[in-house]
């Protein structure tokens, strides 16, 4: 993906969405082939679905885990989310952003809207499926879950589609590869963006 090198600072964005909406996907899809790229792992104190790895797709924790975290301040956001809490850590985060590199954020909606707080030049992507229905039946489609819990991530994804005002894009998952496609056009433009170049520019060029 092209880089403007005269801005430095890479830029973090949040990539929200309601369960099985499938934003796992989409961001392995963004990084493939993307060095520039940093997807941030999240640590989680659910329990790993089939085929997952801990410190590849999250960082599994216990709930006394998971607590220790959150009272030492290692954590930029962290969430209660049906029924396990989620967070990311946030020196990784830091360090890539200096380092030049674009952090992704896979969060929930209320853990994107907290780190929007603190890092208010956060880059908000919503995305959402084609229908309702079609989010239902992916949700029914992975079997890891009881039709109780999927009634609740329905129920919750109603929810948040209430809170996409305080995303600044919104992607539909149509396919996974033209949803990617979308992404990496909004992280050059925002690459490119005045407020985010301007200081370091300014400085390159001695103004």
């Amino acid at each position: 993906m092209s880089k403007n090198n005269l801005c430095k600072k890479g830029v973090m964005l949040v990539v929200s969405g309601p369960s099985g909406v499938g934003k796992g996907t989409i961001c392995a899809e963004l990084v493939k082939n993307n060095s520039d790229i940093f997807l941030s792992i999240s640590a989680t104190s659910r329990t790993p679905r089939k085929g997952e790895v801990d410190g590849v797709h999250y960082y599994f924790k216990t709930q006394q885990e998971f607590d220790e975290m959150i009272a030492n301040d290692e954590l930029l956001e962290y969430a209660h989310y049906i029924t396990s809490t989620y967070g990311t850590p946030s020196a990784p985060c830091m360090k890539h952003l200096e380092n030049g590199e674009n952090v992704v954020l896979e969060i929930e909606v209320q853990g994107g809207m907290k780190v929007k707080q603190k890092y208010p030049d956060t880059v908000m992507i919503f995305v959402v499926p084609p229908t309702l229905t079609e989010l239902k039946d992916r949700l029914q489609g992975r079997g890891t879950e009881t039709d109780e819990i999927i009634q609740k991530r329905t129920e919750m994804a109603r929810v948040e589609f209430n809170l996409i005002d305080n995303y600044d894009y919104i992607v539909v998952n149509d396919t996974v590869e033209g949803a990617a496609e979308q992404i990496k056009s909004i992280i050059v433009a925002e690459t490119c963006r005045k407020d985010h170049c301007i200081t370091n520019i300014k400085k390159e060029l001695g103004l």
